[in-house]
Formats: structure tokens, sequence, C-alpha cells
């Protein structure tokens, strides 16, 4: 399959990449290597493919760019570009919000009517639902966040179904949960603890570190949106979790296990738009899709814990 992957040269995006080409697909990659953490970053996520020949790299905008006039026949679309991030998401930062969320959803769905593609697999969140009255979660549950980014997340999903409805573009929707493992975002929690741990200084936890969420290996996710692509029914919407519903603690004293250190906490307020608990109901990624986790929250760990040492050590190694 020809695929095209927006936000290619970050977390899940670049993982997704490298998948899509070990499976014999042809990959163009569209990033446009934000601010929102180190591009560095990004361009070093990019160098596990970028030499591929069957990966195409375009550095483009999907708001202000003419990028679609240098893709062609596309079959599968996998829309991962977007500003992440609850507690940024506040304030004067909200625009660039709306606009890498929302805009740029609609600026791709806009030319996703010419495109064609036979599936397009967007990528959504947890955050949609904020502070679920039940748990588990179901793709029922009301949509009700608690952050200006989960409005936003909200508002693309809306503009997907409208794309689906009045143009007919085959779109499905995954709802992600906390996703972590190599690569993962530096501002990210596990990213933040684990960097901490290995330098000795606290650890800060948000609220009373009893608040639980159902974390997701990238691994996982990355064969979600494969699954999505391949049996995806237009217009559904999948959840996509990993049912490792622990709390902060927990994770602390897995992550001093693994690494022998021992962890230093520093206990903050609880931050604006975090919800208190997360535990989806995957029974329907199951059934329709095929999809269940395979990475225990563990062993996700043990190689997030692995990566963050040998990029330290590329680091050293390249001063």
């Amino acid at each position: 399959m020809n695929c095209l992957v927006t936000g290619a040269a970050g977390f899940i995006g670049s993982h997704l990449c490298e998948a899509l080409l070990k499976e014999g697909h042809q990959v163009t990659g569209l990033d446009a290597l934000t601010d929102f953490y180190d591009p560095a970053i990004k361009r070093a996520n990019l160098s596990h493919f970028l030499n591929h020949p069957q990966f195409c790299w375009l550095e483009a905008d999907l708001v202000s760019s003419p990028w679609a006039e240098k893709v062609e026949q596309i079959d599968w679309v996998f829309h991962l570009a977007a500003r992440a991030g609850v507690r940024t998401s506040w304030g004067d930062d909200f625009a660039a919000y709306c606009e890498q969320n929302i805009l740029a959803t609609q600026m791709l769905l806009k030319a996703c009517i010419e495109l064609q593609p036979k599936k397009i697999v967007f990528a959504s969140s947890s955050s949609v639902y904020g502070n679920a009255k039940r748990l588990p979660i179901k793709e029922t549950t009301a949509l009700r966040p608690i952050s200006p980014y989960g409005a936003t997340k909200v508002a693309a999903e809306h503009l997907c179904r409208i794309y689906q409805e009045n143009f007919g573009l085959p779109i499905c929707i995954l709802r992600y949960f906390t996703v972590y493992g190599p690569r993962q975002r530096p501002d990210m929690a596990f990213s933040r603890w684990i960097s901490a741990l290995r330098a000795e200084q606290p650890i800060q936890i948000f609220g009373d570190g009893n608040q639980t969420r159902d974390f997701t290996f990238v691994a996982d996710t990355v064969r979600a949106n494969m699954l999505a692509a391949e049996r995806g029914i237009p217009g559904e919407i999948y959840n996509i979790a990993g049912g490792s519903n622990v709390s902060p603690r927990q994770v602390i004293e897995m992550l001093a296990e693994l690494t022998g250190l021992t962890p230093k906490i520093s206990w903050e307020d609880a931050k604006k738009g975090d919800p208190r608990h997360t535990l989806a109901d995957v029974s329907k990624a199951k059934d329709r899709l095929g999809f269940t986790s395979q990475v225990s929250l563990r062993e996700g760990l043990a190689a997030q814990v692995m990566d963050s040492l040998k990029r330290s050590r590329e680091s050293v190694g390249g001063e």
C-alpha cells in the first residue's frame, strides 16, 4: 500500500513509519517539525528510516504549505500530526492547538477529497472523555473533556464525522490511552521520571500519586493503526489501550526496580485538565479489529529505560 503518515517524526508516528516499511509498504512521511519540543529529537527519530528506499520525506505544514501537490496516489492515510499535551494547552498556547489540531485536520480532510484514499485513520485521545463517571470507558461514553487540548481533539473528531458523512471519506478514529515506550516525548511523565531517576533528581508527582491511567505500549498502538487500516469500518471509533491501569506510585516502584535507583519524590499540586482515572473498554477493538495488547507494563517500561540509556550514551558519544 502507498501510505501517508502525518506527524511522521514524532513519538508514535516514527514507530508507525518503521512498522509500515518493514511490512513492505511505500511510506510518505510528513511533519512540520514544530518547536513544541526540540526538533533535533524528531530528526533523530527520522534517522531510523530516513534513507529507506521506500520512504519519501516531506517537511511541510498541513495548513500553510502546498504539500498535497507533492503527494501522488495514496491508499492509507494515518493522521497523527497534532499539538499534544494537556497541561500546556491553557492560555496563550491555545491558538497553536487550534491551528495544529483543528485547522490542520480540516486541511488534510479537504485534500483527501481529491486524493481519495481507501482508508483514513485519525489519532484521537482518551482526553476527549475527561473525568468519565463510569469505568471502564466505552466508545459511547459522553465526551466531556476537561482540558483545551481535549476540546480540540473532540472538534477534530467532529470534522472527521462531517467529512465522512458529506464526502464519503472512509475515516475511522482511534482513541489512544496514554502511550509510552522508546522515543516517548520528553515532556511526558515516564520520560521525565526516568531522566530524573538517572540524574538523581526529584521526580515530580502532581497530586497525591493515587490517580490511575490505562497505559499503552507504543508497539501495541502502532499495531492498532495497521489493523484499523486493514479492517476498520468507516465512521467507527475504537478505544486503544493496554489494560495497565496503575498509579504513579506503582510505576515509580517498577522504575526503581528496573534501574536499581532510589527515587526522590517532589509532591506538587494537581494540575488542571488531568482526569482522575482512566480505564478503557477495548472489547470493540478486540472484536472488530482483532486488537489486544501484547506488551505488559513492566516489559514496556524496561524497553523505555533501555532506550533512554542508549540515547544518553549516543548523546555523550556525539559530543
